[in-house]
């Protein structure tokens, strides 16, 4: 028997219906694991060379640190301080909400722990008074810009990682001492001349426990950022395949 028009029309009311749940339930889902698990970043800028690239794409984890208001998409004030607290580790690549608006994401290597003090002389980063180890790079790491030094610095709880020095410049090369609050940390970037960060105070300053993201933890893509999105035809050789999964130290 031939279906009427009414049960025609409700077939089709059925599936959009089941369509509209069906994207609900995915976007539930996503947002779930996006506040709870992994948030996926981008980085914009070279203050993180060599360890991360202009175009490359990180899964940020999110159970790292705990949960605080930061967690939630637009930083929503539903609760204060964190749960499930996690600690924040020297050397950590992490990602957080600049303390003077509370909304922009940083990510940077945490360098200094509450109640410690920083300071760079000539171009050394010292903690507490004593210098990192840092040794001279043969070779020149992907992402090194042209005249600039590359170190690997080793911090006093083992984590090693590269650094990179372009000269002489008195304000990042040459501070005062830092005295890190308690409930704060010191963070900086591995590229030390072009990095904005704890060292200045009114721009960056200490990073609050609450303002902590996520702890970045792979590359799972990275893309020339020579290349525009309109270039299509230069797609295969753009995506810099060595690059994708990779692990960040």
């Amino acid at each position: 028997m031939p279906e009427t028009k009414n049960q025609t029309e409700d077939k089709k009311d059925g599936a959009f219906t089941e369509n509209v749940k069906s994207f609900l339930y995915a976007l539930i889902i996503a947002l779930l694991i996006r506040t709870l698990l992994f948030q996926p970043f981008s980085i914009p800028s070279g203050s993180m060379l060599p360890t991360l690239l202009i175009g490359d794409y990180l899964f940020v984890s999110k159970t790292a640190y705990g949960y605080s208001r930061h967690s939630i998409p637009f930083s929503l004030p539903l609760f204060g301080g964190r749960i499930l607290e996690g600690e924040v580790e020297r050397g950590d690549v992490a990602v957080f909400k600049l303390p003077r608006d509370g909304r922009t994401d940083y990510i940077k290597r945490v360098i200094g722990l509450p109640g410690e003090r920083i300071q760079i002389r000539d171009g050394l980063l010292h903690i507490n008074g004593v210098p990192v180890q840092r040794r001279d790079l043969l070779t020149r790491p992907e992402g090194t810009p042209e005249g600039a030094k590359a170190y690997l610095e080793t911090l006093p709880n083992g984590v090693s990682y590269v650094t990179l020095d372009m000269g002489n410049k008195p304000i990042v090369d040459h501070t005062g001492v830092y005295v890190v609050p308690e409930g704060h940390y010191f963070v900086m970037g591995d590229n030390r001349d072009n990095s904005q960060d704890s060292r200045f105070l009114r721009a960056v300053g200490y990073i609050p426990y609450e303002n902590f993201v996520g702890k970045a933890k792979v590359k799972f893509y990275s893309f020339d950022d020579q290349t525009r999105f309109w270039q299509v035809w230069r797609y295969p050789v753009a995506i810099r395949w060595h690059r994708l999964f990779g692990g960040i130290e």
